[in-house]
């Protein structure tokens, strides 16, 4: 098969060249694969900051959408043919790819490969935290950081489904318009404003409920002030750093937690769960069409390196999708 390749260059060039086929296992099937999606776990793996968790594909792509090919020998319900799409550990940028049947959800009739494509990483890693892991409520208050990333086109939309009041950070104002008429109720350019002294404002210097932070280090001072009593803060990034100091008596005082959360390196079966969770809780939603994949760019696979530069550069606003065939 074709798959990106990583050269052993100064710029860790992407390559898309030949390699050998996965193996599908008895309880797997073989995706033949239309479309996967860039995130920035992709290009730290790039720079071997973030190797793949063990017994996953060391070629680059959380993410896959195509169809079914090949059903190992125990796999019941599924053919091929079967149009799917699903959360991977890792080689997503390939023609190929083989997944663990408990993995699958099916592809909602109507729906492009790109669509389904920008779906698995965003969605689940917004779905996980907000809900799974911060417990969000009904009008209760949560400001996400980067809300035109992936991940936060994805919070916005679930978060104000819940019935919560979403204000997000952005780069720019075109962002933050964006964000806003995608459901957010506010929104702060942290290049022109100090984003605690505008959300202290906007909350009328109440704070808020929940934090979803990419930014780590840089951000975390600022992150806890603003949190109300028995707020929650969920690290799901070290953009800005991984070292810090914290002020232990206002997490006693504020009974507040911080919680650190990872998807990629969970075990297959923690994500076999959540998978289930993420089937009943929002599939609906998706299926429906009351929550949307925000795609901003589709890029040809072989134009990988092309789409790293346009997420590194923070161009885009939602996801930046790659077709494979």
């Amino acid at each position: 098969m074709l798959a990106i390749q990583i050269k052993d260059d100064d710029r860790q060039s992407l390559l898309w060249a030949n390699c050998p086929d996965p193996e599908c296992q008895p309880h797997e099937v073989l995706i033949k694969v239309h479309a996967t999606a860039v995130n920035r776990a992709d290009l730290l793996q790039r720079r071997g900051l973030y190797p793949p968790p063990p017994g996953a594909s060391a070629i680059l792509g959380l993410e896959a959408a195509g169809e079914i090919v090949s059903v190992g020998k125990f796999v019941p319900g599924w053919k091929n043919g079967d149009r799917v799409f699903c959360l991977l550990g890792g080689g997503g940028y390939a023609e190929l790819v083989a997944v663990p049947q408990d993995l699958l959800l099916r592809i909602p009739s109507g729906w492009t490969y790109t669509q389904a494509a920008a779906i698995p990483e965003a969605y689940y890693t917004a779905f996980i935290n907000l809900f799974l892991e911060a417990k969000l409520k009904s009008r209760e208050i949560v400001l996400v950081h980067a809300g035109a990333s992936g991940v936060g086109t994805a919070a916005i939309q679930l978060a104000r489904q819940a019935g919560a009041l979403v204000i997000v950070t952005a780069g720019t104002d075109e962002k933050i318009q964006q964000c806003l008429m995608l459901g957010a109720n506010h929104g702060v350019n942290y290049k022109k404003d100090d984003f605690a002294e505008r959300v202290h404002k906007i909350t009328n210097q109440a704070g808020v409920n929940v934090i979803l932070d990419c930014v780590g280090a840089s951000y975390l001072k600022k992150n806890l002030a603003l949190l109300q009593t028995q707020g929650r803060l969920v690290l799901i990034g070290l953009m800005g750093g991984a070292q810090a100091e914290v002020d232990l008596a206002l997490l006693l005082r504020k009974r507040l937690r911080v919680l650190g959360s990872v998807l990629r390196s969970r075990s297959v079966q923690e994500k076999i769960l959540l998978t289930q969770h993420f089937r009943e809780k929002v599939m609906p939603e998706l299926e429906s069409g009351s929550l949307q994949p925000v795609i901003d760019k589709i890029f040809p696979v072989a134009q990988a390196e092309k789409a790293h530069d346009y997420v590194a550069a923070n161009r885009n606003f939602g996801k930046v999708v790659l077709q494979v065939s």
